[in-house]
């Protein structure tokens, strides 16, 4: 097999539930304290999946992580049944089924080794999300584990928050030739926080072994952060060589798009232009936090974005302008995501992106159809229906969301080399 683009999603997990733990996620705001709706959230994740692979991308998966995280209520000093409601929150909280976050990805033909690095993001900025590494980078090295062909590296060490693939974006002419890594950081300040280090985004850069003359590091614009772009991939997304972006997304965007045409001339900026969309409907309707892919059968390029889009005037207005012209997005393809919407990530949210040969790649962690399928019945017949955030701490919901954690792993055939 040759090498292509392989999008990663995250099974959405049974303990998915809306308990507003993330400062500057609007959505997670507005819906803290509402029901959640854990199986119906795995099934329309499972059907994105399945839309991807009808437009024959290739599809892999994570597996939710075991929860409550009591290894880390132990760190604490507590459990399940004596932590603050808070602290229980957090441990049960299933956010790692936002992919994005997982890691940052540099392709081999991007690194000095020639190898594919994958650095496990440490997520230090949110208390429910800090936990999550070891089991990602546990996943991670079972499914990159051939290293003649990947790197995987350890969290860039705290204070230097580092959020993943979600702030790092690659354009290239395709995705097998060299490309320009971009990584993105905010800064501290104002009513939100900053995800992003520029630090950790360096350290990486160093640790990946990228060439400097091909990587760049850019500022968001404090304006998206303000407005609840607490990641950049809210704001903008690239594949290949198209970069399309919100007029408001970075702080200097004339000198990032002057350095990022001098090192890769054949880009196209699709720039939507904020007298259009504003930041609020670009941050309401999620936009930018769509999968810009490449269609195998030279058919261009599609976005594949939540329907919230759809039901956003200024938002499809544009959007169909756009695709009746002769620019490189081609296709719209809406996908009902809106449990995992609803907590603020969209379908860029649930997916990580990784250049590589499938063959390299644990087919355990690879998926068709009729691999979701099977997937499907276990969710159905195993996850909760609804969950609210008083029921957290219920032993009864507890112990069920441990039996559809142990039953999905045994079914994907990996219960010897994950443990909860």
């Amino acid at each position: 097999m040759s090498v292509r683009e392989i999008n990663f999603d995250g099974i959405i997990g049974p303990s998915h539930n809306y308990a507003g733990l993330s400062l500057g996620n609007l959505a997670s705001a507005r819906n803290a304290g509402a029901a959640s709706y854990p199986r119906a959230a795995a099934l329309q994740g499972l059907e994105k999946m399945r839309g991807n692979i009808r437009l024959g991308l290739t599809q892999g998966v994570f597996l939710p992580q075991w929860r409550p995280d009591v290894t880390w209520l132990s760190k604490l000093g507590t459990d399940v049944g004596n932590a603050d409601p808070h602290i229980r929150a957090a441990a049960m909280s299933a956010s790692s089924m936002w992919a994005a976050n997982a890691a940052t990805v540099s392709p081999a033909s991007d690194t000095a080794d020639g190898r594919t690095h994958l650095t496990v993001a440490n997520l230090v900025t949110m208390p429910h999300r800090s936990h999550e590494w070891p089991q990602t980078l546990a996943q991670l090295r079972i499914a990159f584990s051939d290293e003649r062909a990947f790197a995987v590296h350890d969290p860039i060490p705290a204070p230097f928050g580092d959020e993943g693939a979600a702030n790092h974006m690659r354009l290239t002419q395709n995705h097998g030739e060299q490309g320009v890594e971009i990584f993105v950081y905010g800064r501290s300040g104002g009513a939100f926080p900053a995800r992003q280090h520029v630090e950790a985004s360096k350290a990486i850069a160093r640790i990946h072994g990228l060439d400097p003359a091909r990587t760049l590091f850019v500022e968001q614009s404090v304006e998206a952060i303000a407005a609840g772009a607490f990641h950049n991939d809210v704001v903008a997304v690239a594949n290949e060589h198209v970069l399309f972006t919100h007029e408001l997304a970075f702080a200097d965007k004339a000198a990032f798009y002057s350095a990022l045409r001098a090192i890769l001339p054949c880009v196209e900026i699709v720039e939507v232009p904020a007298s259009a969309v504003s930041l609020t409907d670009a941050i309401k309707s999620y936009l930018f936090n769509a999968q810009l892919v490449t269609l195998p059968d030279g058919g261009g390029m599609a976005l594949v974005l939540p329907t919230e889009a759809q039901q956003t005037p200024a938002v499809w207005a544009w959007l169909e302008q756009m695709v009746a012209g002769n620019g490189p997005i081609r296709r719209l393809a809406p996908v009902d995501v809106r449990q995992s919407m609803a907590n603020g990530g969209g379908p860029a949210c649930l997916r990580l992106r990784v250049v590589a040969d499938p063959a390299d790649i644990d087919p355990r962690f690879l998926v068709d159809e009729e691999r979701l399928d099977g997937i499907a019945r276990i969710v159905s017949d195993f996850w909760p229906e609804t969950i609210a955030p008083e029921d957290l701490g219920d032993t009864r919901l507890i112990a069920r969301i441990e039996q559809a954690w142990l039953t999905l792993v045994d079914h994907l055939q990996l219960s010897g080399d994950l443990s909860p």
